[in-house]
């Protein structure tokens, strides 16, 4: 079965601390929980997550949405929000986590790439510099999304299209967001391979589509 490498880079500095980060714990455990109820996805889907504020990790490696458990998220009490260094970190490890097609086997579905931010780049010029470097991978998509108030969204513009904003940090919006990416996955799968292009089903009222 080709796998479909989903990629989450969720912002944990400062000001995720407290209702925020456990907010997207919940959301994520959503998102979990809605895509092992659909049979192709539990099949095909492996999650990875990468976390950055001041230092940048990746605390889940590419796992099968059968053997995934998800792992403890921390946020600094403050610090810079390295959105660039998480680019690289994620660069590197599609590199080292994506199967290529080969004579002996098929490669696994174009990544799909998810970021979430409440800031903007602290590291402007490394973010700068690697925005080309994603974009040289085939990737089936990257999808930005700026929560709460104090989030920038001309940086993530310069990223991908596909920007979304969460006007509030609570359970309820991280949960509809979260909800939407298992969907956003789901169609993804169907839709990857045969269409150069990602069908993205429509948000919810709390998911804001920036133009």
């Amino acid at each position: 079965m080709r796998r479909l490498p989903v990629y989450l880079l969720i912002d944990t500095s400062g000001s995720m601390r407290g209702e925020p980060i456990e907010s997207v714990k919940v959301g994520l455990e959503t998102m979990i929980s809605s895509l092992r109820q659909d049979p192709f996805a539990l099949e095909s889907v492996n999650i990875s997550i990468i976390t950055f504020d001041r230092d940048v990790k990746q605390i889940l490696p590419l796992t099968p949405l059968d053997e995934l458990q998800l792992p403890e998220i921390t946020t600094p009490e403050s610090g810079p929000t390295h959105t660039g260094q998480a680019l690289k970190l994620l660069c590197r490890r599609m590199d080292e986590e994506v199967r290529r097609s080969s004579p002996d086997q098929k490669g696994d579905w174009m990544p799909l790439i998810f970021l979430m931010t409440d800031g903007k780049p602290s590291d402007r010029q490394l973010y700068s510099e690697m925005i080309p470097e994603l974009k040289k991978r085939r990737l089936a998509g990257v999808i930005a999304c700026a929560a709460g108030m104090s989030a920038r969204t001309e940086p993530l513009k310069e990223l991908t299209d596909e920007v979304y904003t969460l006007d509030t940090v609570d359970s309820t919006a991280f949960k509809k967001f979260f909800k939407w990416v298992s969907d956003s996955i789901g169609v993804g799968n169907r839709s990857i391979g045969a269409s150069e292009e990602l069908l993205l089903p429509p948000p919810p009222p709390e998911v804001n589509v920036i133009i």
